[in-house]
């Protein structure tokens, strides 16, 4: 019975020194070996750490490049150049010089860069605009993209909330970019 008590007194002792009752001992740590983020704290995505990589201003879930769900609506909007076409969220649109007799020109890179104006079914004129002037016509991917006075219409992707024209007046992929009036002309400045 003493060999029993003896062992258990030994295992018991054993168990209690491997379950922290020892003392721990601490390392000095180089101060750029420290870890800068604390408990809780998510450390650094690849897009915080590499400024070569920057989120797209506008995401495909937004409205320049979502894909439609119905028809598209074509509205009027007051700006410093007057009134202009808008889009979904009150963005605005933009006709490209490089497109001729209707045929949308922009894809590819140029698609990324200026979204087309798709719908699903005829668009809808809003107040101010021109319901005879509003058409669409097949994209080589088969979307359906819309027209106003046989200008195909884009959306440009820099244009961060309704109302910026930062497309306007601009020369990319080998033409000019101009909001549209609701004549189906470009906006003079």
């Amino acid at each position: 019975m003493r060999k029993l008590l003896f062992v258990g007194a030994i295992a018991a002792g054993l168990l209690v020194s491997g379950c922290g009752g020892a003392e721990q001992k601490s390392t000095p740590v180089a101060a750029n070996e420290v870890n800068q983020t604390s408990p809780g704290e998510l450390s650094p995505t690849a897009t915080e750490m590499s400024p070569e990589i920057s989120p797209s201003p506008m995401s495909p879930a937004s409205p320049a490049q979502a894909t439609p769900t119905g028809p598209a609506k074509i509205d009027v909007a007051q700006t410093r150049f007057g009134p202009v076409l808008v889009g979904e969220g009150g963005r605005t649109v933009y006709m490209f010089t490089k497109d001729k007799n209707g045929q949308p020109t922009c894809v590819d890179a140029c698609a990324a860069a200026w979204p087309p104006v798709l719908t699903l079914g005829q668009p809808q004129a809003g107040p101010g605009v021109k319901a005879d002037l509003l058409g669409t016509v097949q994209r080589p991917d088969g979307t359906t993209q819309v027209t106003y006075n046989k200008h195909p219409l884009y959306y440009y992707a820099k244009d961060q909330q309704p109302g910026d024209l930062t497309g306007h007046d601009v020369d990319d992929f080998d033409g000019e970019w101009y909001a549209v009036t609701p004549e189906g002309k470009k906006v003079k400045d």
